[in-house]
């Protein structure tokens, strides 16, 4: 299948709302608001400085150094000025001028971050107008004039703190971020999605299904599972256990801590570092040689040398090694998400290392097992990101012969696949080209998910050989590779795509047992236990609530199957079956709904 050109987000029935780099229009409206915005803050607070005001796929925002703290009352006050400046339709006037004279006008201002920008842009320096009140140093693009922006299509949605140039060791700044459309129906369709992120947010539904908590004593960025929690990660890590042993796959397991050597060799330590925890050593003077241990960033330095325990034969391989391993990153505190980005995380990682005849099959199998992982947790809408070098940049190991040979096995994979595949340079881990899974949720939004890497340097650079069929020493090919990703993001992910109503086999308690009376009470906890140990999470309501009130709690914790027992069903050893499925399914025998709900969970589908 010919390459495609990067795909734009899925149609959908009703409005659609494009991402600013899928749209030059949407750019230009983004762009000249948050000209607008700026302007209207310096005209209603004179102290307040300029630095950046660039846009984002769905809006824009602007940091400012003003003396005060923004208030919600202020954002309304800016939002009216902003309307007084788009109706009185000023012009929006580009003019090109020397270093020199951008620097006395910025100078004359007194706008000091601007200087700092000015040293960093090349020629030419251009300068936005809007009319003869307001400019500021910038490449565009905009309109023509304000007029061209719908009052009634924008809006500001909040003020967050951050730190000029993002480094906490300068001046904390203010960012208002806002949102602008083509169209006021955009704008409504924009806010409604919001909404329903919030009610779909993972940390909020993750506190109230019991998932997961966040300790201060513990730190920002590390989640504490609770047993609910574990139950899905079990679930998820079985599964993916279970697929894997199908395929051949070698169970191993890791420590979390390696010498800074290590890293050294994979090249980690020296392009990785600044996501690394700092390096533990006994004293002052082996920190200075460096000479410590760390937390581990990846797991692929640890499998290499699983592999390298002992000469390897052409017989011996695939070898395909996988761990669910927990790895280390030292993100910044305000980049932290709930479970999508924190600081220790677990990979569902596999080393697979091949001869290269062997590498096209094999990275075909990977694909082939990521989509059916896919398929059995109901992510369909996916695009496939193929991750390459940036030529331009210096952060890549190896030579340009290298790149090219893997960046070609890969492309040429998916092409024989027959996958519509878009390219992303810049991309690529440091040491080798990826394909990468691109999920789409139900609100539009990207993840990126599974991931597969072919690696020629990682081999190189740990000397790896394998003895072939002529008895020669010859370099295995390394392919990296995780369908989950983050187990983390991707129980995040789960959670808000299903809203927090997580399909029968990966609920963690998938049946409640609700007795009318105390009479069916010693029933429900028997019957409780005898599905526990034929393997269905099941629980008894001992709560005395009265039924309407226990069918309601099972509905707020999102329960897939209630069965109440009264005296009738007692009597006749059956079980009134509500799913949150089907709905009200009547009076079922206690052996049928036990043998339907094994096949159920064993299937992976719904009751």
């Amino acid at each position: 299948m010919v390459k495609q050109p990067m795909p734009t987000a899925t149609e959908r029935v009703g409005i659609r709302l494009p991402r600013t780099s899928e749209s030059e229009n949407l750019k230009k409206i983004r762009h000249t608001t948050s000209h607008i915005m700026a302007m209207a803050v310096q005209k209603l607070f004179p102290k307040a400085r300029v630095t950046i005001g660039p846009w984002t796929e769905n809006g824009f925002y602007y940091d400012f150094d003003n003396p005060e703290p923004f208030t919600e009352k202020d954002l309304k006050a800016i939002k009216k000025e902003m309307i007084k400046i788009i109706n009185r339709k000023l012009p929006v006037i580009r003019e090109q001028v020397s270093r020199e004279e951008a620097k006395r006008r910025i100078e004359e201002l007194g706008e000091t971050y601007k200087l700092e920008i000015l040293e960093e842009i090349e020629d030419p320096i251009t300068i936005y107008h809007l009319g003869e009140q307001w400019w500021d140093l910038c490449a565009g693009p905009h309109v023509e004039n304000t007029g061209e922006i719908d009052p009634k299509a924008f809006d500001l949605e909040s003020v967050a703190g951050a730190y000029w140039r993002g480094d906490e060791n300068n001046p904390q700044l203010q960012r208002i971020y806002g949102t602008a459309w083509e169209t006021p129906e955009q704008l409504a369709e924009y806010k409604r999605r919001k909404e329903e992120a919030l009610r779909r947010d993972h940390r909020k539904l993750g506190k109230e299904l019991g998932l997961f908590i966040f300790s201060d004593s513990v730190g920002p960025g590390l989640p504490l599972w609770t047993p609910k929690g574990t139950l899905v990660r079990s679930q998820l890590e079985d599964f993916l256990k279970q697929e894997q042993l199908k395929r051949g796959y070698l169970p191993v397991v890791t420590p979390h801590i390696a010498r800074v050597d290590l890293f050294k060799i994979s090249g980690h330590w020296q392009n990785y570092q600044e996501d690394m925890f700092p390096m533990m050593a006994e004293d002052e003077q082996a920190a200075e040689l460096e000479q410590g241990f760390v937390l581990k960033p990846m797991n692929c330095p640890f499998h290499i040398q699983i592999y390298k325990s002992e000469l390897r034969s052409y017989r011996d391989l695939p070898m395909r090694l996988a761990e669910f391993g927990t790895v280390y990153r030292y993100e910044q505190s305000g980049e932290l998400g709930g479970l999508t980005r924190v600081r220790g995380f677990t990979v569902d990682d596999s080393h697979l290392f091949v001869t290269p005849e062997q590498l096209e099959e094999e990275f075909h199998s990977v694909v082939d097992l990521i989509l059916s992982v896919f398929k059995s947790l109901q992510l369909t809408n996916f695009k496939a990101r193929l991750s390459f070098r940036d030529p331009e940049s210096d952060k890549y190991i190896g030579s340009d012969e290298v790149w090219d040979k893997a960046q070609n096995a890969i492309r040429h994979a998916v092409q024989t696949i027959g996958m519509d595949y878009f390219e992303a340079p810049g991309e690529a881990a440091f040491y080798g080209p990826k394909l990468d899974f691109i999920f789409e949720d139900v609100l539009e939004r990207e993840w990126q998910l599974g991931t597969v890497q072919v690696d020629y340097n990682l081999p190189e650079r740990f000397d790896l050989v394998y003895t072939a069929e002529d008895g020669s020493r010859q370099r295995p090919v390394m392919i990296h590779r995780a369908p989950f990703g983050s187990l983390e993001r991707l129980i995040g992910i789960l959670i808000e795509q299903y809203a927090g109503d997580f399909p029968l086999w990966l609920a963690p308690i998938q049946v409640r047992l609700l007795p009318v009376s105390d009479a069916q009470l010693d029933f429900v906890k028997e019957l409780a236990a005898k599905m526990r140990s034929l393997g269905i999470r099941a629980e008894a309501d001992t709560s005395r609530e009265r039924l309407g009130k226990m069918i309601r709690n099972g509905e707020k914790q999102k329960i897939p199957v209630m069965a109440v027992v009264g005296a009738k069903e007692l009597e006749e050893n059956t079980l009134s079956i509500r799913t949150r499925a089907g709905g009200e399914l009547g009076a079922i025998p206690v052996a049928e709904v036990i043998d339907k709900l094994r096949d159920a969970i064993a299937s992976h589908s719904d009751f």
